[in-house]
């Protein structure tokens, strides 16, 4: 599942040649570097502009050391991985692809271990535990670069209506749209979103990438939180009066005709709600919801652009200086001043630029609690059955333990290997 809000999907490459020596650049040679490199790089169409930008740059840096050529192309990081694993040995030096494709890129022997200035790239990001460095890492070590970290949701809010204060609970969230007639909206009937109420119970979903299955345990039962407590906690409110299960185009219609005034959703949306609410919109993370009792944080899955090298590029050296270079703090707040991305970068992320971006500042926040999305296609049918009929408040008043064996087991299922884990 990626939600990007430019997606360009192209079956197939279209290369743009772009000659960058020191001669031409300059108009000086007399201190250009003599070794010549070609590089091939593809991107999205969206940041082709930025791309060809960024290279005159890293020329301009490394004149005295070699001439480039360059050349680039547009490939969507959506596709990108079945484009290079089609094959690799035509594939570009360097790529940008969606972090739920890593590991069929990592295990079809695509990506080339970064072994210069690693741990540099590694503390850019916030350090080895953050989301971006472990979409980027396999057993300790780096195969990309984090470049961007917009694929996430938080929580949208009319000012008008809600304080500071009060969408730091999902109770008083409901609370006060129901006093007013209005309704909070998130899609529970999707397995995107669901994550964050069993990963703040503690649950949890991952992929075994040997075992080519999920493992899930949603219906655990011998867990301080046990997945009939989440569901329990679930229907308590889907069944309020205020809580609308709608999806993307649904949140952004009841955002228009005034019958929402806070919802989930991601930045995509950002401008067609500002568009209506204005000055009044606000964002954050996600709130806090009741289970048991206790206060415990929504979560969410997160995702990464990132930058991979080719295994087989002739030119390993500079191909690792130039990926390094394009998904550097300077780059990335380029990159969100002219497409609107989230910077992976922790110091890019906290500039008072990128702060100033409801949206972004949002993302930042809830990245604090937010996981890699790291699941296999099985998962997506079974937990939006599972939200369905959560949404529906259990319509058939079927036993809770039994709904969540039954989900699990369909999560659980083998998945095939061509689909590997890309959603």
């Amino acid at each position: 599942m990626i939600r990007y809000s430019k997606k360009l999907v192209l079956p197939f490459v279209l290369t743009v040649s772009l000659i960058l020596t020191s001669c031409g650049m300059s108009g000086n040679n007399e201190k250009a570097g003599s070794e010549k490199v070609k590089l091939e790089l593809w991107c999205d169409d969206s940041s082709l502009e930025l791309l060809q930008e960024s290279l005159g740059e890293f020329e301009e840096l490394h004149k005295d050391e070699a001439q480039f050529e360059f050349s680039y192309g547009t490939e969507s990081e959506i596709s990108c991985k079945k484009t290079v694993l089609a094959d690799i040995d035509s594939a570009a030096d360097i790529f940008v692809f969606a972090d739920d494709q890593f590991d069929d890129l990592y295990n079809g022997g695509a990506l080339l271990e970064i072994t210069e200035n690693a741990d540099e790239v590694i503390a850019a990001v916030g350090g080895p535990e953050t989301g971006a460095a472990k979409s980027s890492m396999r057993d300790g070590k780096l195969y990309a670069y984090p470049e961007t970290a917009g694929n996430g949701y938080f929580l949208y809010y009319n000012s008008d209506y809600l304080s500071d204060e009060d969408v730091k609970s999902l109770d008083r969230i409901l609370e006060v749209a129901g006093e007013n007639g209005k309704k909070f909206s998130m899609q529970i009937a999707e397995g995107w979103y669901l994550y964050s109420f069993f990963k703040g119970g503690g649950l949890d979903i991952t992929y075994d990438n040997k075992a080519k299955k999920n493992i899930c345990n949603w219906n655990a039962t011998d867990t301080p939180v046990k997945g009939v407590d989440v569901v329990e906690s679930l229907l308590k409110y889907t069944t309020d009066p205020a809580f609308l299960s709608t999806t993307d185009d649904g949140f952004v219609s009841g955002v228009k005709d005034g019958s929402i005034i806070a919802g989930v959703n991601g930045p995509w949306n950002a401008e067609a709600v500002e568009g209506v609410w204005g000055d009044k919109m606000k964002a954050t993370k996600l709130p806090e919801f009741d289970l048991k009792g206790t206060p415990a944080q929504m979560c969410s899955f997160t995702g990464y652009k990132l930058a991979g090298v080719n295994a087989r590029t002739k030119e390993p050296h500079w191909a690792m200086e130039l990926a390094k270079f394009i998904t550097s703090k300077d780059i990335q707040l380029k990159r969100f001043k002219m497409v609107g991305d989230c910077p992976a970068n922790v110091e890019a992320a906290s500039s008072e630029e990128v702060k100033a971006s409801p949206a972004v500042a949002a993302l930042a926040m809830q990245a604090k609690f937010g996981y890699t999305q790291d699941v296999g296609d099985p998962f997506w049918d079974a937990a939006a059955l599972l939200g369905t009929s959560i949404a529906a408040g259990n319509p058939d008043n079927r036993d809770i333990q039994e709904l969540l064996d039954t989900a699990v087991e369909e999560i659980e299922a083998p998945v095939a290997d061509e689909e590997g884990s890309d959603q």
